[in-house]
């Protein structure tokens, strides 16, 4: 029975944790009952403890004080949606209530845990039952209890996973949506993941190995002759799908019959593939019969090993922004760094949005710093904080234009010494442009505040996606690939017929009562089917003023904002 933590072994128990959750996160994603392709909430709390995990992986800390403290501060930055915020604000209770401790017992961490709660629940406004914040709290108590018995950290440790798992399966009857779909709360799960991980690392339990991780990225040239190289080109590429759950065995067995070598790896949206060919064109324009073609990286392995064996340097893709700059007689640039930018101006502004359109509206609107991200792609509390820093000004104003990303944005208020940080709660794109286009330099911040604020309230949204799973939500059954209409982040209708959706938002009551549509198209919607979109609104809702612009959002075929 281990009875005290020391920082060495709390290091390898958040590593553990950490692998756990990376193992299970597609489970834990399933558990969201809402349908919609998202920032999940196993991915958001994997990524979010595996900035500690890497923390610890470069450096190894003596004492536990200083170990947990460590994580904190990685986990604060890493922070991505608001399973991962609260998840760093459990982490930095328990570094609080652990300074300056060089071990810890079973008594040392119920403390812990408790003081990890009550910061959890200090930063969320209106904390509900039968969420992560329910079961955490429940685990702690049961941890205080067992700790006044027995102070060995295991037993401790064993009290709270054992009582975590009890309040998780009654999280399905304190909230009446997971009760409906017959599921227990992913938040919750997701901590007892990382509690059970870290509990097996003090019994010894082999740490689990993600799925894929051993998948090649990237040739080994050292240990390849000519004559092991059948096919002469290294390549790598995503593609975002059409649709979820896409059958891609006939392009297996394409790719399988042009070169060897082959990984293809998946989730809902994406899928990446890793293949040797003397044919990599084919392989891309193939592999885009099946989604939009994201990224690519095409390596020469025949000139690779000619060179290496040559003893010359082994050119590879990394080296392109260097010969770019050289056949264009310029200096390289160095990477880009974390820049901290001195007040300038009264007032600054930062918007998180996804899409080359959407991001130009918000730097023709005076945005300083636009952040690459949304529904899919959370970005993390540090990115966030980057952006504000960056931003020549005595008061930042911060645009999420995400329910899911409005927590992370509001931690980095206390992170920045010599600005004033304010979030507004803008949920969605077209809420943060309203927000902005009411912003009055000569006014202070409060009135600023409140003018912006009713912006905001006065703009409705609908979104048109589609399902990433199969679900029953709000009296539909719904399939995955089906098509939803969303409405001021409720669901409005689902069907099969993308058209037939459209049709009903534009006879809804909040178009049909608009003086201004705004509509913006995603990047996998051809103009001229937007253009039939402006017309449809036009045509059915004759006292608006319609227009059509291109976002370029991902998951999103249509945002359409009402005034």
């Amino acid at each position: 029975m281990i009875e005290r933590i020391d920082g060495a072994l709390f290091c390898r128990m958040v590593e553990h944790g950490s692998a756990c959750i990376s193992a299970r996160k597609q489970e834990i994603n399933e558990l969201n009952v809402f349908p919609v392709p998202d920032g999940d909430t196993g991915t958001n709390m994997a990524m979010t403890i595996g900035t500690a995990a890497e923390e610890f992986s470069k450096k190894s800390y003596a004492h536990v004080g200083q170990a947990a403290n460590a994580a904190a501060n990685a986990l604060l930055r890493g922070a991505r949606g608001n399973s991962g915020v609260i998840l760093s604000l459990l982490f930095r209770g328990f570094a609080k209530a652990m300074k300056e401790k060089d071990t810890i017992d079973g008594r040392d961490f119920a403390i812990a845990l408790d003081f990890g709660v009550a910061a959890a629940y200090k930063a969320v406004m209106k904390p509900a039952e039968g969420t992560i914040l329910t079961v955490s709290r429940l685990s702690a108590a049961a941890a205080a209890a067992a700790a006044r018995e027995d102070p060995a950290v295991e037993k401790v440790m064993d009290a709270a996973l054992q009582e975590g798992l009890v309040a998780l399966e009654n999280t399905v009857n304190q909230n009446p949506v997971l009760k409906k779909a017959g599921v227990v709360d992913s938040g919750g799960k997701g901590f007892l993941v990382i509690l059970q991980g870290m509990l097996d690392e003090l019994r010894g339990v082999p740490m689990p190995t993600v799925e894929g991780a051993a998948a090649q990225e990237k040739a080994d040239f050292a240990s390849l002759g000519m004559e092991d190289i059948t096919f002469t080109y290294d390549t790598v590429f995503i593609v975002r799908k059409k649709e979820p759950n896409q059958d891609l065995e006939a392009l297996r067995a394409y790719l399988n019959s042009i070169g060897d070598s082959l990984v293809i790896g998946e989730s809902d949206e994406e899928f990446k593939v890793h293949v040797h060919t003397d044919i990599p064109g084919e392989a891309l324009t193939k592999s885009q019969e099946y989604g939009t073609l994201e990224l690519a990286k095409i390596e020469n392995m025949r000139t690779q090993a000619e060179e290496l064996a040559a003893g010359a340097y082994v050119h590879s893709t990394d080296d392109l922004e260097k010969v770019e700059a050289e056949l264009e007689g310029k200096a390289p640039q160095a990477p880009a760094e974390s820049v901290h930018a001195a007040p300038e101006k009264k007032y600054g502004m930062v918007a998180v949005c996804a899409g080359e359109g959407l991001s130009a509206v918000f730097r023709d609107l005076g945005v300083d710093q636009v952040i690459s991200g949304g529904q899919t792609m959370n970005p993390a509390t540090e990115d966030i904080l980057k952006a504000v820093n960056a931003t020549p000004a005595e008061v930042v104003f911060v645009l999420p234009n995400n329910k899911n990303i409005i927590l992370a944005a509001q931690q980095c208020v206390d992170m920045v010494e010599d600005k004033q940080v304010v979030v507004l709660q803008s949920k969605t794109v077209p809420q943060g442009i309203s927000a902005l286009l009411v912003l009055d330099p000569e006014t202070g911040v409060e009135e600023n505040v409140e003018t912006m604020e009713g912006a905001m309230a006065a703009v409705s949204t609908a979104e048109v996606t589609y399902a990433a799973r199969d679900s029953n939500f709000g009296g539909f059954d719904i399939k995955a690939g089906d098509y939803m209409a969303l409405l001021n982040g409720g669901l409005f209708h689902t069907g099969t017929e993308q058209d037939e959706l459209l049709r009903k938002l534009a006879a809804d009551e909040v178009f049909q009562g608009a003086e201004f549509i705004n509509i913006y198209y995603g990047e996998d919607v051809p103009k001229e089917y937007a253009e039939k979109t402006r017309e449809l609104f036009a045509g059915a809702c004759p006292n608006a003023e319609v227009s059509l612009l291109s976002g370029g959002q991902p998951v999103y075929y249509y945002m359409i904002s009402a005034e």
